[in-house]
């Protein structure tokens, strides 16, 4: 089981690279940073925390680019988006962009998708609520095609264009993982239908167990003809809980990550050197 963090990178908080140099000297596997391009001042939907959103999610860097700095300054660590709105981004614009920081990264880059809660935000970019999941899956679909192929072209309902040109291609064949967020069911069936592996959180895996659930998905998996063993699991928000931990571990969870507050290193390093501790009680 490989251990990584999150945070909301501010102009207030430990630098991406320096966090990324930190970790990686420590033996973590990976950095993965949220997106938000904003937040309205409106709420349709209501925060899931309740009240208003915290400051980090609406002061949060561009992933892309705090992620790329984070690569820049480290060597082996991997680099993922945790997670990606693709509802609000052109599927054309962020297929070279994806390819583009696998390959400055040399093959770290982890892809990790999402649909996105607030309606409000979504609804800026020209998205329709109520379509957005389809909307996702095509502009993946769209995207898979564009690193996949040399003359690529694609024809959805939401997502159409003709034959064109794009490299570079990705580092890793044949596209970095494509990795999906969000609650079962329903997140955990669109990773089975066209994703690499499922980032559920923490704590709403609690209600029916993590067993219980991890469990469904795989047997889920197998229903559809996907092998469970293809479909990495990305526990995010774990608490350092040894014994919940070593039950990840037994149950075969690839990845836990944990989260790190929007501070500077004085705040983050002992955290870090927390779970330093969290990972040799583990093993690992």
């Amino acid at each position: 089981m490989k251990i990584g963090a999150v945070m909301f990178f501010t102009t207030d908080s430990m630098r991406p690279a320096d966090l990324g140099r930190a970790l990686e000297e420590r033996g973590f596997e990976s950095l993965w940073v949220p997106e938000h391009t904003h937040v309205p001042l409106t709420r349709l939907t209501p925060y899931v925390g309740g009240g208003a959103l915290p400051r980090p999610y609406y002061e949060i860097f561009d992933p892309f680019l705090a992620l790329n700095a984070a690569a820049a300054a480290t060597t082996t660590l991997k680099i993922g988006t945790g997670i990606a709105l693709v509802v609000q981004r052109d599927p054309i614009v962020t297929a070279k962009m994806v390819s583009t920081i696998d390959q400055l990264s040399e093959g770290r880059f982890l892809f990790g998708v999402g649909n996105g809660w607030n309606r409000d935000e979504i609804e800026n970019h020209g998205t329709a609520f109520a379509t957005r999941n389809k909307l996702a899956r095509e502009r993946i679909e769209a995207m898979q095609t564009i690193w996949t192929q040399d003359e690529p072209s694609y024809e959805g309902e939401f997502v159409r264009f003709g034959p064109m040109n794009q490299w570079p291609k990705p580092f890793q064949k044949p596209y970095p993982p494509i990795i999906v967020g969000g609650a079962f069911p329903y997140a955990a069936q669109r990773a089975i239908r066209y994703g690499n592996g499922w980032i559920p959180r923490a704590d709403r895996l609690e209600h029916d167990g993590i067993g219980v659930v991890i469990g469904k998905f795989r047997d889920m998996a197998t229903e559809a003809g996907r092998d469970p063993a293809s479909l990495l699991i990305s526990i995010f928000r774990v608490p350092d809980d040894l014994t919940q931990l070593r039950f990840c571990q037994q149950i075969g969870i690839d990845r836990v990550v944990f989260s790190l507050p929007a501070e500077k290193p004085d705040v983050i390093l002992p955290i870090l050197d927390r779970w330093v501790q969290v990972k040799r009680d583990l093993g690992l």
